[in-house]
């Protein structure tokens, strides 16, 4: 008999992030000694009928509103047929962003591993089973962490004495982004010389920039430094791919874009328009492991490395299934602050700075599904009180 689901719950909860406020507009994470930034995720669980339970904590409010539009579709279905699933429901989703699909895939699969005891990754088919990590900051404050070029290079310093491997930095912009331009191009300077021969350097505004002119005058310092990406620079969002065409034609620094449109086919859009040269995605994000490792063979085709954003169980087994990747991104890391990833894992999976070995590596999970053990108690103590059953 083939398995059947019987019950789907999300549940939202909250953690605090201490010392973490925003920046002048309200938006961007950075260190705010004694502010308290309360972060919401949520917890999906799917009962079957065989007693084991798919499980993923992540997602969003308008991924979790999406879940209500197809969760009743699931019950009452075998769980293995995610191919079947994805699609249907990713055309049930065709005029919105199907950002509720990631957690629900991610869990899935994880339900899979379990019933077939096994590692998602080995269900993927392995190719590693350890991954270079970069240190990936907070964006820069003006509260004594992050201030100063001299503040980020004394990071990127402290970071590669820890072992990593490589080195991103988020640095100020705001809707004064052109004010800023020269702090950017001084802390582009102050990484590459102090640890630019030792570290692979990246650089993300997060669409911060207002003109083409701004972002083009960063790639050209980024070319000076040899950095080995450039991520989303200005104000389009992240999506023109005709933009980034005329931003990388005119740049030796590799751009590195599609962190901002949704799934498969605007992926392969912006490869084959010559938008970027690494492709991104997230399996949380581009319709779960799913619609991410779509996304990676679609990218091989064209000889192109595909990089994940964020950290998470799910990118690991990702990456490790993934031939043409280079890193996993630790984010987002302070001097003093901790990092925004929730404490609900018990055992020893961890993705805080801590958590690489002395090659700068981290490792994949090898138990069963996802191979880590969430603590369900502390999701449901700091329950926001939204809690959704579909059975």
């Amino acid at each position: 008999m083939a398995p059947t689901i019987t019950k789907i719950e999300s549940r939202e909860f909250e953690y605090p992030l201490e010392d973490v406020g925003t920046d002048q507009n309200g938006f961007n994470l950075v260190y705010d000694p004694g502010e308290t930034t309360w972060r919401k995720l949520f917890g999906i669980t799917i009962h079957t009928d065989v007693g084991i339970t798919g499980e993923y904590v992540g997602g969003n409010s308008p991924g979790a509103a999406q879940i209500n539009m197809f969760a009743d579709y699931l019950v009452g279905r075998n769980p293995l047929k995610r191919e079947k699933h994805w699609s249907e429901i990713k055309r049930a989703l065709r005029k919105y962003d199907r950002m509720g699909i990631g957690p629900i895939d991610i869990a899935l699969w994880d339900f899979a591993g379990k019933y077939y005891d096994a590692p998602i990754h080995e269900l993927l088919g392995t190719y590693r089973e350890s991954i270079p990590a970069y240190a990936s900051t907070y964006h820069g404050d003006e509260n004594g962490g992050l201030d100063s070029p001299e503040a980020f290079a004394d990071f990127a310093e402290a970071c590669l004495e820890r072992g990593f491997p490589g080195y991103k930095i988020h640095g100020w912009g705001g809707s004064d982004a052109s004010r800023e331009i020269d702090r950017e191009l001084d802390a582009i300077a102050a990484v590459g010389d102090r640890v630019g021969d030792e570290m692979d350097l990246m650089f993300d505004p997060a669409c911060e920039y207002e003109t083409f002119g701004d972002a083009l005058k960063v790639g050209r310092a980024l070319d000076e430094y040899e950095f080995f990406w450039y991520e989303d620079p200005y104000r389009d969002g992240g999506i023109s791919q005709q933009g980034h065409r005329r931003l990388r034609d005119r740049l030796d620094t590799p751009i590195l874009q599609t962190e901002h449109i949704r799934g498969l086919e605007s992926h392969a859009d912006f490869v084959v328009g010559d938008g970027t040269d690494f492709v991104r995605a997230d399996p949380e994000y581009d319709g779960g492991i799913t619609g991410a490792m779509k996304i990676v063979h679609m990218a091989e085709s064209f000889g192109l490395d595909v990089e994940f954003h964020a950290p998470g169980p799910a990118q690991r087994h990702c990456i490790a299934a993934t031939r043409n990747t280079n890193y996993y991104e630790l984010a987002l890391l302070h001097p003093r602050c901790q990092n925004t990833q929730p404490p609900v894992y018990e055992g020893g999976y961890s993705d805080m700075i801590d958590t690489i070995d002395d090659r700068g590596h981290v490792t994949v999970p090898d138990g069963p599904g996802l191979g880590v053990d969430y603590d369900w108690g502390y999701i449901e103590e700091n329950g926001t009180g939204s809690v959704h059953v579909y059975e």
